[in-house]
C-alpha cells in the first residue's frame, strides 16, 4: 500500500525546519517550535499539518515581520537553477514541502508589510511553490501584487516566472479563489502574453491552465486570444493553446472550434449504439459509433459524448467526456468504439434509472442513445 500523501509533511521535516531556523537565528526557540509543531501532527491530514506547523512558526518567530522573513530566507536551501521539480530539504537548507507552512506564515503575518512579504515569497517559490501563499495578497493588496507579478514574469528563474502565472490563476485548485479576477481577468492578460512563448514547458503549461481558468467564465476572451495568437503559431505555442482550449472544445464553443478549423457541421450521418442496455454501478457500457461522410472534402472532427447523469431529484446533470479527434476522408465511413466506466468515484453519486448519452461532432449533437442503470 503506498505511503499516504500527508506523510510528506512529517516529524523529520519539522525537526529539519527547527534545525535550519536555529542556524539562521541562534536565538530561535527550536525546542518550543518542535514541541508545538509535533504535538498532534500525526492525527492531522495534509493541509491541516501545514496550518499546524504555521501556527508553531507564528508562536516562535519574531513579531517583527521583516526580521522573521529574513530568518526564513537565510534558512532556505540555495535556489533551484533549472525548472526541474523535486525540491527537498537537505543539509544545505529548507526546500520542498516545508515551504507550505513557511508560505502560510508569510501570508498570515505579511499582510501589514506586503512589499516585504512578496519579496520573501519570490525567494520561497524557488524552493517550493508560493502559488497558494500569494493569493491573500491578491485579495488584500491587488494593485501592488499584480504590479510585482507582472515585473517578475521576466525573472531569470523559471520557478518565479511560473509562479507569476500559477499564483494569479482565477480558480487555482486548492487555493483561494481570486474573485476580482474571476469577474475581470484582464489584469493578468499582459503577464500571460509575455509568458506564452517562454522557453520552459513548465511555465507554458501554467499559462495554458490559467487561460483554461479564464475560459470557464469568459469564453470570448480565450476565443479572441486564439484568433490573435494561433495563426502562424509554432509547435510549442500551438500545444499551449490546444491545452488552454480544452474546456471550450469540450463545450463545443463555435468560435473556438472554428479557430482550430473544427467549426463545420458534420456533412453525413452518425449513429450511436450502447451495449448492454442495462448495467449496474461498477460495470461499463460500450459505445459503438458509426460516422459516415457524404462530403467531397475531408472533414476534421472532434467527436465527444455527453452523459446525462440522473440526480436525486429526478433531473439530470450533463458531463462531457472526450471521445475522438479524426480526419474523415471524402465518402468515408468510420467505426469507433469506447468503453465508459460506471465505477464509483468520490466526485459523483450514481442514481438508478434511464441515462441518456448524446454524441457530439464539432459541438453539435448528431446522435443519442439510452441505457438503464440498475441499483
Amino acid at each position: 500500500m503506498p505511503e499516504p500523501f500527508k506523510n510528506l509533511i512529517n516529524a523529520a521535516l519539522v525537526q529539519a525546519c527547527g534545525q535550519h531556523l536555529r542556524r539562521a537565528w541562534p536565538g530561535f526557540d527550536r525546542r518550543g517550535f518542535e514541541a508545538r509543531a509535533l504535538g498532534g501532527l500525526d492525527a492531522l491530514e495534509m493541509k491541516a499539518r501545514a496550518m499546524h506547523i504555521a501556527d508553531a512558526l507564528e508562536a516562535t518567530l519574531p513579531e517583527d515581520f521583516d526580521r522573521a522573513a529574513g530568518i526564513i530566507e537565510r534558512a532556505l536551501a540555495p535556489p533551484a537553477t533549472d525548472d526541474r521539480l523535486g525540491f527537498a530539504t537537505s543539509e544545505a537548507g529548507l526546500a520542498g514541502w516545508i515551504g507550505w507552512p513557511l508560505g502560510e506564515f508569510i501570508a498570515r503575518r505579511g499582510q501589514s508589510e506586503p512589499e516585504r512579504a512578496l519579496l520573501a515569497l519570490r525567494e520561497l517559490t524557488q524552493r517550493f511553490t508560493s502559488e497558494f501563499a500569494v493569493r491573500p495578497f491578491l485579495q488584500n493588496h491587488f494593485a501592488l501584487t499584480i504590479t510585482r507579478l507582472r515585473a517578475w514574469s521576466s525573472d531569470a528563474s523559471p520557478h518565479v516566472r511560473r509562479w507569476t502565472s500559477e499564483g494569479s490563476r482565477p480558480r487555482l485548485p486548492w487555493g483561494l479563489q481570486v474573485k476580482s479576477l474571476i469577474v475581470d481577468p484582464s489584469p493578468t492578460l499582459p503577464l500571460l502574453a509575455s509568458l506564452q512563448d517562454d522557453p520552459s514547458e513548465y511555465v507554458r503549461r501554467s499559462v495554458a491552465n490559467h487561460l483554461n481558468d479564464i475560459a470557464r467564465d469568459h469564453p470570448a476572451v480565450v476565443a479572441e486570444w486564439l484568433e490573435t495568437y494561433l495563426p502562424d503559431a509554432g509547435a510549442e505555442r500551438t500545444a499551449l493553446l490546444r491545452h488552454a482550449s480544452r474546456t471550450l472544445v469540450k463545450r463545443g464553443d463555435r468560435r473556438v472550434l472554428k479557430a482550430w478549423g473544427l467549426g463545420g457541421r458534420l456533412a453525413g450521418t452518425a449513429s450511436l449504439a450502447l451495449t448492454p442496455g442495462r448495467v449496474s454501478v461498477g460495470e461499463s457500457v460500450q459505445l459503438k459509433v458509426t460516422i459516415a461522410s457524404d462530403s467531397r472534402r475531408r472533414q476534421d472532427l472532434v467527436i465527444d459524448y455527453v452523459v446525462h447523469h440522473l440526480k436525486a431529484n429526478g433531473g439530470t446533470s450533463p458531463k462531457v467526456f472526450k471521445g475522438w479527434t479524426l480526419a474523415l476522408a471524402p465518402g468515408e465511413t468510420r467505426q469507433l468504439s469506447r468503453s465508459h466506466s460506471l465505477r464509483p468515484v468520490t466526485t459523483r453519486r450514481y442514481y438508478p434509472g434511464l441515462h441518456r448519452i448524446e454524441l457530439k461532432a464539432n459541438g453539435t449533437v448528431v446522435a443519442e442513445a439510452c441505457f438503464t442503470l440498475c441499483s
